[in-house]
């Protein structure tokens, strides 16, 4: 079954943050340590600022939450509300890449297409504001997916912002 995408809005907050703590805790178990994934809290999250900027959808399979994820025109790569330096600058379609933010699929419906199927419709968005690349921060268990949608890692950077160090992949790709 294909998900049934629409924008979020304020509403679904509640409901998003949730799913997004289950898919923090149990998809990234399998590539960090009990430390790193609660670290990862503090490096992860929704900005909600995508949703202010209709830019964040989220992803329904059977009537149910089942992921989520957005694209930004904003500076800001990664990271939620409770995150220090975000930039809410606008790029420049024509010389900056627009971002790919907080994807997140709840782990009852993982494997199932909806990472893919938000990511896609986030490059489209972003490939008709104009943008002519996009880049993400990756985390070690959406790295396979953003490379088999065509995605080449750009570097490798640890965030300790959290306490213990969580390992990420910044990746880009042309529209």
């Amino acid at each position: 079954m294909t998900p049934v995408l629409r924008l979020a809005t304020t509403d679904d907050l509640p409901a998003l943050r949730a799913m997004m703590a289950r898919a923090i805790a149990q998809l990234q178990s399998t590539f960090l340590t009990p430390s790193e994934v609660e670290a990862s809290k503090a490096v992860m999250g929704l900005d909600s600022q995508l949703i202010l900027d209709n830019c964040y959808y989220l992803a329904e399979l059977d009537g149910q939450l089942a992921g989520s994820g957005g694209w930004s025109r904003r500076a800001t790569l990664y990271g939620g509300d409770h995150s220090a330096g975000r930039d809410a600058r606008m790029l420049d379609p024509a010389t900056e890449p627009a971002r790919i933010r907080a994807m997140y699929t709840d782990p009852a419906f993982a494997r199932r297409g909806v990472g893919r199927a938000v990511l896609t419709c986030c490059e489209a968005a972003a490939r008709r504001a104009g943008f002519q690349t996009v880049e993400l921060m990756a985390t070690l268990s959406g790295e396979p997916l953003y490379r088999t949608s065509g995605f080449v890692a750009v570097e490798r950077i640890f965030d300790s912002n959290g306490g213990a160090p969580v390992p990420l992949v910044r990746m880009s790709k042309a529209l």
